[in-house]
């Protein structure tokens, strides 16, 4: 038997025509549990309800099919919560809003109710706060500590949900930006997954997480560096290979857009929408290389012995820095430990043909010292990073 509805209670009235017809075409294609999302649209209060429109006229197939009424108004209803809470969430535009951080899913990972566990760790940390950029900054720092989740390679499944990485204790990249762009979300702060399905130097693939402000996006990540849009893997980014979509940088969407989001747990599953943002990274890169003068690149890498092994589990972080031959600190920086994504290594652009010292001091204050020399610049030809290993025994 059809819906049917008088034109008193029509749940698509008032709506953008476009948005209209898109959700009623999901609603249709939901078959029996369209009773259920017609139920979240019309028990939604009236502020919500185009935002709710939004989130069933775009959710993927799966979640059409199997997502309740009470799952969908408590998620947008502590979303918009956000929205009549914070100042940053009250500027935003409804575009921004709708699509970055009012829907409950990044990619495919187990849908949840995760913003009620999010808003009571977070809120004490960011109530007083009135800077969207110093929010960021808060919960960005502190979000390890509070969910207890590290990066390992043991974890169950790459793509997981905030609750099963905080049982483990562990995720992947993609498990850790899923709970870093939860708890952006939660606080009212658009953001979103981005990553590749493979570096340009066949090194993998790697997920991390952006976030808006003010008109623009920067990226992060659940480790977080002292600044926006700075991390080891801009290099690789920036390099990427723009005639082969295998090498894009992509960020995701929930509203479609012709392109899908790359998941290499699950390379058939196109329900993901994506935007490719692989110029953006190509521009960062080449702006922070020119600030950097080209210098030569060089690869810090920490293990705990000369004769053990080179596993995630074997890595030490380490400060450490370089030094000319008068003693003068040239750069400084930390080595990647043992809960650092396997592909996370301290990159450092040293002066070209110079000879220099690699220093670090033990936990009993001695210093250890390793002599490099850096290549000589060759006009026209990228300069290849050169390695060094350093060992706590």
């Amino acid at each position: 038997m059809g819906l049917l509805f008088s034109c008193a209670s029509d749940p698509y009235a008032g709506l953008d025509p476009k948005l209209a017809a898109d959700l009623q075409a999901n609603i249709a294609a939901a078959g029996d549990n369209g009773q259920e999302l017609l139920k979240a649209l019309k028990e939604a209060p009236k502020a919500q309800r185009e935002g709710m429109a939004f989130l069933i006229a775009y959710m993927p197939e799966g979640d059409r099919d199997t997502l309740t009424a009470d799952f969908l108004l408590e998620e947008v209803g502590w979303a918009y919560k956000a929205r009549e809470t914070f100042p940053w969430t009250q500027a935003l535009p409804d575009s921004v809003f709708y699509n970055d951080v009012l829907p409950y899913a990044s990619m495919d990972e187990r849908r949840e109710p995760w913003r009620a566990m999010y808003w009571e760790k977070l809120y004490p940390l960011v109530d007083s706060i009135t800077d969207v950029r110093a929010a960021i900054d808060t919960i960005n720092k502190q979000l390890q500590y509070l969910v207890g989740v590290e990066y390992n390679t043991k974890r169950e499944k790459p793509n997981q949900s905030p609750s099963e990485s905080m049982r483990q204790g562990m995720a992947s990249c993609s498990g850790l930006s899923i709970l870093l762009t939860d708890a952006f979300r939660t606080m009212g702060i658009p953001s979103r997954i981005a990553g590749t399905p493979l570096w340009v130097s066949k090194e993998g693939n790697h997920n991390w997480t952006e976030v808006w402000i003010d008109g623009d996006w920067y990226f992060t990540e659940y480790y977080p560096t002292p600044a926006l849009n700075r991390s080891w893997f801009l290099e690789r980014a920036g390099k990427a290979d723009k005639s082969d979509p295998i090498y894009w940088m992509y960020a995701t969407s929930w509203k479609p857009t012709g392109l899908s989001f790359p998941m290499v747990w699950d390379f058939k599953n196109k329900n993901v929408p994506g935007i490719d943002v692989t110029d953006f990274y190509i521009d960062l890169y080449n702006a922070q290389m020119a600030e950097a003068k080209n210098g030569a690149p060089v690869v810090v890498r920490m293990f705990r012995s000369a004769t053990g092994g080179r596993s995630s589990g074997d890595r030490v972080a380490q400060d450490i820095k370089v030094v000319d031959a008068d003693g003068n600190m040239v750069a400084a920086g930390k080595t990647a430990g043992p809960t650092a994504d396997m592909n996370d290594y301290l990159t450092l652009y040293l002066p070209f043909g110079k000879a220099l010292k690699v220093e670090f001091t033990d936990a009993a204050g001695a210093t250890h010292s390793t002599p490099i020399v850096t290549p000589q610049a060759v006009e026209g030809k990228e300069t290849a990073a050169t390695e060094v290993e350093l060992y706590l025994e």
